[in-house]
């Protein structure tokens, strides 16, 4: 596995390329390469809501890892655990429409357009900051009813939104305290482009866009997700007030560092 090959038009089973330690990840040749870290199990699979079955090859440390010649951006998908023992979303999915249960998707980031290159970032002096939860900002919920408003704010003085977490969660309203997909976008508010273009449209209005984030825990869903891949998720040392602690010092927290 790399991060950079010469030629971008391998396909992915002979030169992935990757960006990220897990998940999946289109490749600029095609298809998709998938790499989850489940060091209990002996046997992974992806599975798409077409039918493929595609059985992952073991790595060292426990990473299992292969490519879908005909995944790509849309796909979705579940991983399936020693032939059937469990089945069940991604932890590392970038986005779950039908909720933290359902299928994941494959999502390539690269296909979205920026147009935000004279954006100068923001500053830590001077800074006027709005708090905002895009579930009950605006009537509809949702980034694109957000994003209507960037004007209004804009032009009150606010030179920068602090989002509460936007992390998928259950139920049909929720503060995303209760996480269960760390890097997916809840599916209530949109997709992850119609985030992007939030974040978009704000840079060119010159708002900046702070993210709220939990890495210290998440809520049941979440934790039973992780837990069905390995319970070296959590630490065997330390508690939170709200849920099992993530293990960041403990045995496996190289593998756990880099999931986070």
């Amino acid at each position: 596995m790399s991060i950079s090959a010469p030629d971008d038009t391998l396909p992915c089973y002979e030169e992935p390329i990757r960006r990220m330690s897990v998940g999946a990840e289109v490749q600029p040749g095609g298809g998709a390469h998938f790499r989850v870290w489940a060091p209990e199990s002996v046997v992974v699979e992806v599975i798409t809501t077409t039918g493929q079955i595609e059985p992952l090859q073991s790595e060292s440390d426990g990473y299992f890892s292969g490519c879908l010649a005909d995944a790509s951006a849309g796909t979705q998908y579940l991983m399936r655990l020693d032939r059937g023992r469990w089945e069940g979303p991604d932890p590392a999915s970038r986005f779950q429409p039908a909720g933290p249960r359902g299928p994941s998707v494959v999502v390539d980031p690269r296909s979205f357009r920026w147009t935000d290159d004279a954006w100068p970032g923001l500053s830590t002096r001077g800074q006027v900051l709005y708090e905002m939860h895009i579930g009950t900002f605006t009537t509809e919920g949702t980034w694109q009813s957000a994003r209507q408003q960037l004007p209004a704010l804009a032009e009150l003085g606010i030179t920068a939104i602090e989002l509460m977490p936007i992390t998928e969660f259950p139920g049909e309203f929720g503060w995303s305290y209760d996480g269960s997909h760390l890097f997916a976008p809840s599916r209530l508010y949109g997709s992850p482009d119609d985030f992007r273009q939030f974040v978009d449209s704000a840079h060119h209005l010159g708002i900046g866009v702070l993210m709220d984030v939990v890495y210290n825990h998440l809520g049941a869903v979440g934790e039973r997700l992780l837990r069905s891949f390995s319970d070296h998720y959590f630490s065997r040392r330390h508690e939170t007030e709200w849920g099992a602690a993530l293990n960041y010092d403990g045995p496996h927290a190289r593998e756990v560092r880099q999931f986070i």
